[in-house]
């Protein structure tokens, strides 16, 4: 069954309603084997990043699916590997709701969720009982109420829990909607944050004789000094790849449009130039010194190719299958997978 005709009921729903209706019946659907089935990849699509071997290019990003509750069911789309989360140490309900509004006329979305999850206890439940055995991230964060300076405590402890499941950890400080976290992204905490997670990833590779590779995801709406002083410090701490970007908090491409005015980090269509920027920045800064996975107002094909021009060596989606549904995922891989690299 298509999506594109059932996007006006869909849209006819509140925002957040109609995510969990989709998520439901898709995972209903893949278990009587009636959901959508993914594209046929080309033959060379197999990248090798992070030291991982990836069966596309094409990734989940985080954010969809909090909780790892419908691992198998998204994965069966096509994609070549699922991120999960953003998980926290203990559950929240996060920001009351309403707190996700679509801005269609500019192909957008403004949300304000607040990393509302289950806890990284149930998420680990989930992915155990979870068939999926392809290239998970898990993406991890803060509990709303953990101070700054006790951060890394919290991103330390959902290290260790989803360490031996995970095939990376994404650490997400970038999130506009949990109060004070883009501080992390400044030198001094990131600093610190950046030698905690080393310092007890080498002892779980250790514990487990597994070093898991750990990736860092950043905000669009950084300066130049900012990527040069973030990329400076991912090397120094050795830390595997970095995702650009989370969503931003300017309102270019959308100002005067219904919603427009509502707090919250926006994606979709006005977010990919400027994701892209800051993917061709950072591409400059690390010199090749570790990877960008590439995420941000894709919403064709053409605009995962363009990620990957600038310097990206995988892409995410999101937004773009809110307004294009699964038929995005076949688009993009088609794109990327026809190229060299």
């Amino acid at each position: 069954m298509s999506y594109l005709p059932l996007r006006p009921l869909l849209f006819s729903l509140d925002a957040e309603t109609a995510h969990g209706l989709t998520l439901g019946a898709l995972k209903a659907l893949h278990r009587l084997g009636l959901a959508p089935r993914a594209a046929p990849q080309p033959a060379d699509c197999v990248r090798r990043v992070m030291g991982i071997d990836f069966p596309n290019p094409v990734g989940l990003a985080a954010g969809l699916d909090k909780n790892a509750e419908y691992l198998d069911a998204l994965a069966a789309l096509g994609f070549g590997f699922v991120e999960v989360g953003t998980v926290t140490p203990r559950p929240q309900p996060g920001n009351p709701r309403p707190r996700v509004f679509r801005i269609e006329k500019a192909q957008a979305v403004i949300n304000r969720m607040g990393f509302n999850n289950d806890g990284v206890d149930r998420l680990i439940d989930n992915v155990r009982r979870a068939s999926f055995r392809g290239v998970l991230g898990i993406n991890v964060g803060k509990n709303f109420d953990t101070p700054l300076e006790r951060a890394a405590e919290d991103y330390v402890h959902c290290l260790r829990k989803v360490y031996a499941f995970a095939s990376y950890v994404t650490v997400n400080i970038s999130s506009p909607n949990t109060r004070g976290l883009r501080e992390l992204q400044e030198s001094a905490q990131l600093e610190s944050l950046l030698g905690a997670i080393s310092a007890e990833r080498r002892q779980l590779a250790n514990a487990h004789g597994r070093r898991v590779p750990v990736a860092v995801k950043v905000a669009p709406d950084l300066d130049g000094a900012q990527i040069s002083a973030i990329a400076e410090l991912l090397q120094r701490h050795e830390i595997d790849a970095v995702i650009a970007t989370n969503t931003t908090i300017a309102r270019n491409g959308v100002a005067e449009l219904l919603h427009a005015d509502e707090a919250g980090g926006l994606s979709g269509a006005p977010l990919t130039r400027r994701a892209t920027q800051i993917v061709r920045q950072l591409a400059a800064a690390l010199g090749g010194a570790l990877p960008i996975i590439g995420v941000g107002g894709i919403m064709s094909g053409a605009d995962a190719a363009e990620k990957i021009s600038a310097g990206a060596s995988l892409v995410q989606l999101y937004t773009g299958l809110i307004y294009r549904g699964p038929a995005l995922v076949g688009e993009c891989v088609a794109a990327l997978c026809d190229r060299k690299g």
